[in-house]
């Protein structure tokens, strides 16, 4: 966690629990073990726990790391180790006496300042928001193509026996005429070999008379002959 988050958490800690006398001084230039001191005032022994427990659970929250805490139990002057920062939340008789301020108080921090949203953090918001907006849209498009494909797909197999249907409909009808068809057949060949029968007859018939016209004739031709002769 950076060092203006951190301050900005401790303060806005202090502040829920009505905390006096609220102070920031920046150390950089004075010590390298820590970054950051709050000085703050609690009236009473309960308030100063409820303050050191306030800053410990919102930095947690925060996911910040606490690293101890000491003077819970007499309440008199609790100090919270944040690592980058330090936190003293004092009684006002034990901060008169020690007078911190004198020691780390060379750079003072606004507490407007401290509270401020970082300007990083401000102008990242609405550029990560179109970024966003495109990655949800390439996914949504990414999943929408499999789903239109099995669409058609499935578009195509059913329209598929739809067009198959007419086709065994018109077998159907071919096999029924098909079976109709021998139940007339006979009646047209028999009228044909009826037909035929006489076509043969009449031939024969006239076949016989011309042999048989001959042979009547044969004896008027021996009857002129005779008559000649005489």
């Amino acid at each position: 966690m950076d060092i203006q988050t951190l301050q900005r958490i401790v303060i806005n800690a202090l502040e829920d629990v009505k905390a006096q006398d609220i102070q920031l001084f920046d150390t950089t230039n004075l010590t390298s073990m820590f970054d950051r001191i709050a000085i703050a005032s609690g009236t009473s022994g309960r308030q100063t726990r409820a303050l050191a427990s306030s800053v410990r659970d919102q930095v947690k929250e925060a996911g910040g790391k606490v690293v101890s805490i000491e003077g819970e139990n007499t309440g008199e002057w609790v100090l919270v180790d944040l690592g980058d920062m330090v936190v003293h939340i004092m009684q006002p008789t034990i901060r008169a006496y020690y007078r911190l301020e004198e020691i780390w108080g060379e750079k003072t921090v606004s507490l407007t300042a401290a509270k401020r949203q970082p300007k990083k953090a401000a102008d990242d918001k609405p550029k990560a928001k179109p970024a966003a907006k495109k990655a949800a849209k390439e996914t949504a498009v990414a999943e929408e193509a499999p789903k239109k494909r099995a669409t058609k797909k499935a578009a195509a197999t059913t329209e598929a026996p739809a067009a198959t249907a007419p086709k065994k409909r018109s077998v159907k009808k071919t096999a029924e005429a098909a079976e109709a068809a021998p139940a007339k057949a006979p009646v047209k060949k028999t009228a044909t070999k009826k037909k035929t029968d006489g076509e043969t007859a009449a031939p024969a018939a006239k076949k016989a008379v011309a042999k048989k016209a001959p042979a009547k004739a044969a004896p008027a031709k021996k009857a002129t002959a005779k008559s000649k002769a005489e």
